[in-house]
């Protein structure tokens, strides 16, 4: 990135992927950081920013803040072209069995034929399967990607994208995108994703949005293990909160649900 830079302000544009300010600036409080996104521009004043942390042990570079907000309102921006849009969650490994690539691209081909924007993480796997249903159908089909030096590509169905370079931004980009949310069977990442969308319900943070879980020979034992131990058990959490996910065996069957469900969540409006 090019940082023009004058005895007032540093800015940056919303264009530009990274910062290449030396390591050695120092800024004055008096200072002015600003940035452009949509055609709108911020300035913080550089005196202002470690009032965002407190305490020796949270010091932040003024310019990671800056980066992290400026993703913030990036990922906003490009979100508000989708106004129906489904996310589809899933491994990004090619060793998923019983053919859920297949099943994945289905129902993502039903719901881009139906007008849904078709949302993914960007990477291959089950997110590759999703974005080709999409492109299959002559739909949106949409990847939030994470910048990595090389575990992560595009895959080549992703027609419309952006990009993050912090996880935390890109997470609330991919839970705020849409009013459908699907998981196939997937790792460590897809039960992070599965475990932050129902807590975000339960505890009122986002209203409550369909979530459906596909494929219960992978996703039962852990249904069981929530009903008996987490809910029965132990008392964790409340049948009502217990009932925050939907579990299907297959595509068709995730399809039949959704196409029940527009009456009360207006999702084929």
């Amino acid at each position: 990135m090019a940082i023009n830079q004058n005895k007032d302000s540093i800015k940056f544009h919303e264009h530009q992927d990274h910062f290449d300010l030396p390591d050695d600036h120092h800024m004055a409080e008096s200072e002015v950081i600003c940035f452009t996104s949509g055609g709108r521009e911020i300035c913080v004043r550089a005196g202002d920013l470690p009032k965002l942390f407190k305490g020796k042990s949270r010091e932040v570079s003024s310019w990671t803040i800056m980066k992290i907000q400026a993703e913030f309102v990036k990922g906003f921006d490009f979100l508000k072209r989708y106004k129906k849009a489904a996310s589809i969650y899933g491994s990004a490994r090619g060793s998923l069995g019983n053919g859920v690539y297949e099943e994945a691209r289905k129902l993502a081909f039903n719901l881009a034929n139906s007008g849904f924007a078709i949302i993914t993480g960007g990477g291959p796997g089950i997110m590759e399967a999703a974005n080709k249903g999409a492109f299959e159908a002559g739909g949106r089909s949409v990847g939030i990607n994470i910048k990595l030096p090389t575990e992560q590509r595009t895959n080549t169905y992703v027609k419309e994208s952006a990009g993050f370079d912090f996880f935390f931004t890109r997470k609330v980009m991919l839970e705020t995108a849409s009013s459908l949310y699907i998981f196939f069977p997937g790792g460590y990442g897809t039960m992070d994703e599965f475990f932050e969308m129902i807590t975000l319900i339960q505890t009122h943070k986002i209203p409550k949005i369909p979530i459906i879980l596909v494929n219960k020979a992978f996703w039962q034992p852990l249904v069981d293990w929530l009903k008996v131990t987490v809910m029965q058990e132990n008392g964790a959490i409340s049948q009502a909160e217990y009932n925050l996910f939907t579990l299907v065996n297959n595509a068709d069957e995730a399809w039949e649900y959704i196409k029940k469900l527009p009456k009360e969540k207006h999702l084929f409006d």
